[in-house]
């Protein structure tokens, strides 16, 4: 794996199943952004959102995402995606992501998402939990910014 991955706190291994592919015998773009839900998943799992969301409707919500694409993945490969968090304010945090070919032997996408944090009760944004907060630093959430 590359030295790169190293540098992120979450690191989900899977499969290019064929069905990735596209007309052009690559993956298809869209499934990028599939690759990194299932890396920014597991970061959650990590940090607990699911419990906070099942008890108090507070939860991530993703804002934007954007996705570079490096080099074409094909059929059959092994890829490890990888994701950090960025804490840009008290309601907002920026994801990083990264997905690595094994049969490359390199980043062949990586990308940001903006998330928000959401009171899906009353319909808007709301601050960041504490807990969630002190989760993502155990994590190596990098930047913390207190507003």
């Amino acid at each position: 794996m590359g030295a790169m991955l190293e540098q992120f706190p979450v690191i989900v291994s899977q499969g290019v199943i064929w069905s990735d592919m596209d007309a052009y015998g690559h993956v298809n773009n869209t499934v990028y952004l599939r690759y990194f839900e299932d890396a920014r998943m597991a970061y959650f799992e990590q940090i607990g959102v699911e419990k906070l969301k099942q008890q108090s409707n507070l939860g991530p919500i993703v804002a934007r995402v954007e996705c570079n694409f490096r080099a074409p993945l094909h059929y059959p490969d092994n890829i490890q995606v990888a994701t950090r968090s960025v804490l840009l304010s008290a309601r907002k945090f920026s994801m990083e992501f990264a997905v690595y070919s094994t049969n490359l032997d390199r980043v062949v996408a990586d990308g940001e998402g903006l998330v928000l944090f959401y009171d899906y009760s009353r319909g808007r944004s709301c601050d960041i939990p504490e807990t969630i907060l002190g989760a993502m630093e155990r994590l190596g959430g990098r930047g913390p910014v207190r507003c």
